[in-house]
């Protein structure tokens, strides 16, 4: 797969079909991966991206933490992963496209929508993440991450990024672990961060993030001036509430949302919505 050199991080990227585009942003939490469109559920089941490559130009990344791609220890925050995804669409000269998340890449979706209304031509929105359980789950892993660094440091969460493990899965080795898995250059800088100051963009981070019960991604304000169409398919789950497709239905004026809930979405049905709520705007 090519990479390229965005706001001074790598970038892990594919780029193939024909038609509009369609930016992927991806499921997985922390590890949102050009993966996760082909591991697992629904997306699975459709070959997601060789089937919306027939109908579509699709690109998709590694989000920066997350595979292949790079890091930088800093504050996170929605804007942040939004910003990236409008540089990857600078970086390949394409001015408009069709956004579709799943699971975290859906509240990226929203901060792009926010950012840069003018350059989405739709947002397809596959289990929305918020929630009071979304909430203590992502607060919950900042929270052992903190604690962990506090005793241990940060060579010892450098550590256990090797493991082969994500923030998601080991919360202890951080929201960089990917990169602690894959860059010696990064682990060399990484280990030398003042402690304190660390700690302090880790909480910073943590509250950008996961700061409330709302859909993540948007404020509630800024859900209700998001004017592009919108389809929103809900989940069913502690991290991905159907209250959360709810509320994003309720407040963003010119959303549709999926009358179908898991265990009855599947490949076929959630690529027949997609094609069919395209086809109509």
């Amino acid at each position: 797969m090519p990479t390229a050199v965005i706001d001074g991080l790598k970038v892990n990227y594919l780029m193939q079909g024909s038609g509009p585009h369609l930016l992927v942003l991806s499921p997985g939490g922390f590890n949102s991966t050009i993966e996760r469109w082909q591991g697992s559920g629904v997306w699975k089941e459709m070959d997601a991206l060789n089937t919306l490559s027939k109908s579509f130009t699709v690109i998709t990344y590694d989000r920066r933490e997350a595979g292949l791609s790079g890091g930088r220890v800093e504050k996170l925050t929605w804007e942040i992963f939004a910003k990236q995804g409008h540089a990857i669409l600078d970086h390949l000269g394409v001015n408009k496209s069709w956004i579709v998340g799943g699971c975290m890449g859906v509240s990226v979706a929203a901060a792009m929508a926010v950012q840069r209304p003018d350059r989405c031509s739709g947002l397809l929105m596959h289990w929305p993440v918020g929630g009071y359980l979304w909430m203590l789950k992502g607060r919950g892993f900042y929270d052992r991450h903190i604690e962990f660094v506090r005793q241990h440091g940060l060579a010892a969460a450098s550590a256990r990024g090797p493991s082969g493990k994500n923030f998601w899965l080991d919360p202890e080795a951080g929201p960089w672990a990917a990169q602690n898995a894959t860059d010696p250059a990064f682990t060399a800088a990484y280990v030398k961060h003042d402690v304190a100051k660390y700690l302090e963009l880790c909480a910073q981070s943590r509250d950008a993030l996961y700061g409330d019960t709302m859909p993540s991604g948007a404020t509630g304000e800024q859900l209700m001036n998001i004017k592009t169409p919108a389809l929103i398919l809900p989940g069913a789950d502690a991290s991905h509430s159907t209250s959360s497709a709810w509320a994003m239905k309720e407040l963003m004026p010119n959303a549709e949302l999926w009358p179908v809930l898991p265990p009855h979405q599947n490949g076929a049905n959630v690529l027949a919505a997609i094609t069919d709520f395209v086809a109509r705007h």
